[in-house]
């Protein structure tokens, strides 16, 4: 190097003149857009301080230094610029240039020194700068003309750059010497510093915002403190999930100390904030405002504390910009720098100066008082005076569904019902709709009412947001508020009585309950029994009649609203979804001990972390996964084991709970940005998760209930921009702890026979599911649930039971579709079953042994009004079982509750509606009726003594309460099966139709590959349970038991004569027989069964006689066919098998079944012509029929809607015509006068015109008669079905 530097020294003057003007505009343009503008550049061995120049020339600062003395002074003089002496090794800055020039001067090095100023110089370039340097092209070191040169190639500086920067991006090409008498051509690099990573100063924007980092240090934090200036609701809301998370009772190994300090400055901070800090403040945190007075308050700190291992305290600061707003958190640019400790010492000046602050003379307690009068004088500045200090939540008003369900609800209380349930599916907004009513209603002290303390914050934080200006409190745990508007208690609390009489019975005007466990009801009905609210909202997510069965008793059996799962994915205000249920091969689910409805939970975390089950999971989630996925498991355990198993295999997992590093606020940003695929979480995410864009539900454990698995998928039914479906993946075992999963996804509930029956239908893509959905069973969960087809009151309740995981009350067996007058023929009452399937405590056995006699006769007693029960429930309500009831005191409670009920309040005469419950008039009324009714029994069950009802029966005092809930169960069930016969609403939403009562009957068992040979013996197979079907045929048939009697079909002609033909394909009841049973058989026609010489059974319908020698003859009707005389040898082959009792006509037979509209005309005799059937009413001139097919939810323009059609009540159809039929033309006449005049009329009816894309079939409900009709052209006809 001293010779090449001796070289540049004796020939400096020669080589500035030489290089001074040489162009390198070509190279400039590819190097400066590299360079900020007005950066700073080095111009490392600069020669004779052209590049320099340059780069002065258009803005940029530049250092240059060179190797040579003599160089350096004249590119000085001739520039005008300060150029520095010195060689690469001097180079020692840090961190200094945002680009370097070494325009041919490192090739003068030697090769092995190259590597050695490379590092130098990427050490004085700060991250993000570039530098260039350029080579002659060539590979290997050389002397020329008394200088030494390095030269390179691509490969070779590469390698030299390899060891600067792993990292380094580089860029190559190739020029030719500028100068006009060289030839050589020279290697141009470009190397390219990775950016400062962001890790100490946060910036913001999109890419680099602060709310990861804040919730991150949050959710690890035992201490958290902030101060800033303002706080808005927007940015609030992000950080709530994470604060609420670290201040729970339950946190481990602690609850978080959190202290948040804002100001009035400049009145920017919500009120609405202010309140929902003011929650924050209930659940333990201490927030604390600064009253500036006209002085200024700029903070915008946040510290956090901890320990690390080996007890190591640890802290961390941020400083910087960003106030509580959604923009500062999120979207703004945005500086916050942070400060650790160990080592850095000025996060303990943070703290120090944080506790001066909190002391400050001007601070003071959040209160709502304070909030109050800061509300009154806040004047917000009318422009911005920060990033998101003008910040507005867009105000919340009501969904489409709402607004229908809030008209439901104002109607409902104009006809003078006090309570009501609606149903609403999960992710339509129940809390939102109950603040709506709220405020609609104008009520001013609210009371919500749920069986956990996640509900009750989520109720309270949406209160505050409909209704700003409210005061909202807490009553649960040790926390009693009294003087708030909005009071959210927890009934475990507020239900006790030394609780409830703390408040006046009027104190609430509104009272909202939401869905709760069965083993809260009666402490439920012990809070409603008190309070007398203006009105009482009941809400549930689940539409199944067996589920809200509880919820529904205490709402007086008024169900206002409903709208279901399916009914918000075809209104379009949730996603569609693709429902797999993967057979879960790996676990065996019956060697799990199941006690109380659950599984033991730690032998169950045990048998489903597991390597085998993790494969099947991740590659049926490979298979149907979207983008954004959210896994639920069995513990926290589970959930880590998943997500590291994902993240094994490449997939971008993270668990979140309780424990976990991560935060469910951090989290759930990773997830919506897309930097997470999945999410393995255990119950933190059940509700109140706010992420619409999640996908893909991956359901990796049992649920315990229907309302648990609907929360779950409900996580991502929400409607999101590019997101056309839900996938839900749910992994099902073979176990009773599933047979829930179907029935909520359906909506209804079932018995293990309907299971079956389900199971069928989805095997053959028959199911009725709203369009755009999918429901897929892998083959072996078919097989079990078709495995469960079996009848029988036992069968029913213990079925229930499983999926209810608890003892069913008797209103839930009655609407999960139980035959109840079976369950009484086969166990007297249903406590009686109860007993026998040993589900009655020791004291309700003691009871039932005692007063069966008064029980069964709550539960059998005829009802032509609704008296009797409330009666009962007036009674209870008094608890009069120990002392008995005054008459008059027990009339004005009868009163209240028939007020709240206007359905069975119209029962009363109308000379007494307008009285009050105190007046002697309506006192005598009810003394006829229903006390007098209690009174006359014999032997008697109540007595009147001194104006006192009492019992006529004494119950031990310590079972008092025991036996109210038996006799409590009772009348919950009489009412409801009262209102379900009784209850018809004229005018009824086509969205809420009510569920038509098909044909009450007996179910028997149909056998439709069981042949009966009218003819010659037959062979017939039922070894398969999926030959048996069931059908209800009426009360013409007689005593019917399905135990005996059954259904088969005929087969032949055998029995064609006569004056009771029996044709090929009659439908036959048969009642099954032997010979010890069959009694007098002759003169009968009878079904004879045999076996042929392969063993196989065959069957033979013929009439026996019995001939003058004695002897049996199988007669014929068809004189085609021999009889056939019973030999001796014939009477040890012969077993007769079944009496025939009637032929069933196809139309009973077809009732209650689903049709396609081409296999409706066989049914009366005729074919099918599509130009005919097209119609909705079809006159069949032969059969004397009138057909009526019925599309409830048509299709197309709002114009072309001209039928309305639905459902007045069980019984009752409204049907209107087609415009053109008039009550004087012939087919209205017809209508009219059916009966008259020998006609018929049979009822089809389908929900939609579709199902899965085909068209959908119509359900057969049976002749129905003309009731009455209103208009003309067209015709609104009611209808009644015939039984």
């Amino acid at each position: 190097m001293s010779d090449t530097l001796g070289y540049y020294n004796a020939n400096a003057e020669a080589f500035v003149d030489s290089t001074l003007n040489v162009s390198m505009d070509d190279i400039y343009r590819v190097f400066l857009p590299h360079v900020a503008a007005g950066g700073h550049i080095l111009d490392a061995g600069c020669g004779s301080g052209r590049d320099a120049l340059y780069f002065h020339g258009h803005g940029y600062r530049v250092t240059a230094f060179d190797a040579s003395q003599a160089i350096t002074a004249l590119a000085s003089q001739k520039t005008g610029l300060p150029v520095a002496h010195r060689s690469f090794l001097d180079v020692e800055e840090l961190h200094a240039y945002d680009g370097i020039w070494a325009c041919a001067s490192l090739l003068h090095l030697p090769a092995n020194e190259v590597p050695s100023a490379l590092t130098r110089l990427w050490s004085a370039l700060k991250p993000g700068g570039t530098l260039y340097a350029s080579f002659k092209l060539g590979a290997g070191e050389r002397q020329s003309g008394g200088r030494h040169f390095t030269d390179a190639n691509e490969e070779l500086a590469a390698q030299w750059f390899e060891t600067v920067d792993k990292d380094v991006e580089l860029t190559f090409w190739r020029t030719h010497d500028q100068r006009p008498e060289r030839d050589e051509q020279w290697l141009n690099i470009l190397a390219h510093k990775a950016p400062a990573a962001h890790d100490r100063l946060t910036i913001g924007g999109k890419q680099h915002h602060f709310l990861p980092k804040l919730c991150h240090a949050i959710r690890s934090a035992g201490q958290v403190d902030m101060a800033v200036a303002f706080v808005k609701t927007t940015g609030l809301n992000l950080l709530l999930p994470d604060l609420l998370d670290v201040i729970q009772k339950e946190r481990e190994p602690a609850p978080a100390r959190v202290r948040i300090l804002t100001s009035d400055y400049l009145d920017i901070t919500d009120p609405e904030a202010l309140r929902k800090l003011s929650l924050l403040q209930d659940h333990g945190a201490q927030v604390a405002v600064y009253e500036s007075k006209g002085s200024s308050f700029h903070m915008k700190a946040y510290l956090f504390a901890g320990h690390g291992g080996a007890r190591q305290n640890w802290g961390r600061a941020f400083i910087g910009s960003s106030n509580i707003s959604r923009q500062a958190l999120q979207d703004g640019l945005e500086w916050n720098y942070q400060i650790d400790y160990p080592p850095e010492t000025g996060y303990l000046e943070a703290v120090n100066r944080f506790e001066e602050l909190f002391r400050h003379p001007n601070v003071v307690p959040l209160t709502d008082h304070w909030i109050d009068e800061y509300a009154k004088r806040r004047v917000p500045p009318p422009q911005p005076v920060a990033p998101g200090s003008t910040e507005q939540e867009v105000p919340p008003t009501p969904n489409e569904v709402q607004k229908a369900a809030l008209k439901a609800l104002d109607e409902t209380r104009s006809e003078g019902y006090k309570r009501g349930l609606v149903v609403l599916a999960t992710g339509l907004g129940k809390t939102w709709l109950s603040a709506f009513d709220a405020k609609q209603l104008g009520a001013r002290r609210i009371l919500f009412v749920a069986h956990r303390e996640e509900i009750l914050y989520q109720a309270a934080e949406t209160f505050v947001r409909i209704k700003p200006d409210s005061r909202v409190g807490f009553y649960m745990g040790k926390q009693r508020d009294h003087s708030v508007d909005i009071l959210c208690a927890s009934i475990q609390t507020l239900g006790k009585e030394s609780h409830l009489e703390r408040f006046a019975p009027q104190h609430f005007d509104y009272i909202v309950v939401d869905e709760f466990h069965h083993a809260a009801a009666p402490t439920y009905h012990r809070l409603l029994k008190y309070f007398a609210p203006q009105f009482l909202l009941g809400l549930t997510a689940t539409p199944d009649r067996t589920d809200r069965s509880d919820i529904l008793s205490l709402c007086d059996d008024n169900l206002v609203y409903e709208y279901p799962l399916f009914d918000g994915v075809r209104g379009d205000f949730l996603v569609p979804f693709h429902y797999y249920g993967i057979y879960d091969e790996t676990v065996e689910y019956q060697e799990i001990p199941w006690r109380n409805g659950k599984f033991d939970p730690d032998l169950l975390a045990h048998k489903l972390a597991t390597m085998g089950r993790a494969r099947h999971a991740l590659r049926v989630w490979n298979q149907h996964k979207q983008i954004r996925t959210l896994a639920f498991c069995v513990s926290r355990a589970h959930a880590d084991f998943m997500a590291r198993y994902f993240q094994k295999n490449k997939i971008r997992a993270v668990a979140v709970h309780g424990d976990s590093e991560m935060s469910r606020g951090e989290a759930l940003e990773l997830l919506e940005s897309g930097d997470l695929d999945v999410i393995f979480s255990v119950d933190l995410f059940n509700e109140g998760v706010d992420l619409p864009a999640i996908d893909t539900v991956l359901l990796l454990r049992p649920t315990e209930s229907k309302v648990l698995f609907l929360q779950q998928i409900g996580r991502g039914l929400r409607k999101s921009n590019g997101k056309d479906r839900l996938v839900i993946l749910d992994f099902v075992g073979n176990h009773q702890s599933f047979l829930h999963k179907p029935q909520a996804l359906m909506g209804q509930s079932m018995n293990q026979r309907q299971l079956a029956d389900f199971a069928r239908k989805a095997e053959q893509n028959r199911l009725e599911l709203p369009d755009g959905c999918f429901v897929n069973y892998d083959l072996e969960v078919i097989e079990f649930l078709k495995g469960l087809d079996q009848k029988g009151a036992e069968k029913d309740y213990q079925a229930l039971k499983d999926t209810l995981g608890r003892r069913p009350t008797l209103t839930e067996y009655y609407h999960f579709g139980a035959n109840i007058a079976q369950t009484r023929k086969q166990h007297g009452s249903w406590f009686g079953l109860l007993r026998d399937m040993d589900d009655l405590s020791d004291e309700e056995v003691a009871l039932l042994l005692a007063h069966e006699e008064f029980l069964v006769e709550v539960e059998k007693t005829s009802m032509a009004k609704s008296f009797k029960m409330v009666l009962l429930e007036g009674f209870q309500a008094l608890s009069g079982w120990e002392k008995g009831v005054g008459l008059p005191a027990l009339a004005a409670e009868s009163w209240r509750i028939l007020k709240r009920r206007p359905r069975l309040f119209s029962e009363l005469a109308e000379s007494v509606r307008h009285l009050d419950g105190d007046a002697s008039e309506w006192q005598r009324y009810w003394k006829k009726n229903p006390v007098d009714h209690w009174t006359n029994k014999t032997p008697a069950v109540f007595h009147v003594a001194d104006g006192q009802f009492a019992p006529a029966f004494q119950i031990e005092a310590s079972l008092v309460t025991i036996f109210e809930s038996m006799v409590q169960e009772l009348v919950d069930y009489r009412l409801a099966s009262y209102e379900a016969r009784q209850g018809s609403k004229v005018e009824v939403d086509q969205q809420s139709n009510i569920v038509p009562m098909l044909l009450e009957g007996t179910e028997l068992p149909f056998f439709p590959t069981l042949k009966i040979a009218c003819g010659h013996f037959r062979n017939s197979s039922v070894d398969a349970i999926e030959d048996v079907e069931y059908r209800s045929l009426g009360n013409g048939y007689g005593r019917l038991n399905p135990e005996k009697h059954f259904i088969a079909k005929a087969s032949g002609n055998s029995m064609n004569g006569g004056k009771n033909p029996i044709h090929d394909g009659d439908y036959l009841l048969l009642e099954q027989i032997s010979s010890g049973t069959a009694g007098k058989i002759s003169d009968a026609t009878l079904a004879i069964e045999r076996l042929d010489e392969a063993g196989d059974t065959q069957y033979l319908l013929r009439t026996v006689r019995k001939s003058a020698q004695g002897e049996y003859i199988l007669e014929a009707a068809n004189p085609d066919y021999d009889d056939i005389v019973v030999t001796p040898e014939l009477v040890e082959q012969f077993r007769t098998f079944a009496r025939l009792k009637e032929v069933i006509s196809p139309l009973e037979m077809a009732r209650g079944q689903e049709l396609l509209r081409e296999d409706i005309p066989a049914l009366f005799g005729a074919e099918f012509n599509p130009g005919n059937w097209q119609s909705g009413h079809v006159f069949l001139k032969e059969a004397g029929a009138h057909i009526l097919l019925v599309t409830l939810n048509k299709q197309g323009k709002a114009s072309q809607h001209r039928y309305v059609d639905h459902w007045v009540d069980e019984t009752t159809f409204h049907w209107q015509s087609q415009n053109s039929t008039t009550p004087e033309n012939k087919r209205g006449r017809e209508l009219i006068n059916h009966q008259k005049l020998g006609l018929s009329v049979h009822l089809f009816v389908r929900e939609n015109k579709l199902r899965n894309g085909k068209s959908a079939p119509f359900t057969y409900y049976g002749p129905v008669e003309y009731k009455s009709h209103t208009g003309s052209a067209p015709m609104s006809v009611l209808f009644h079905l015939l039984s």
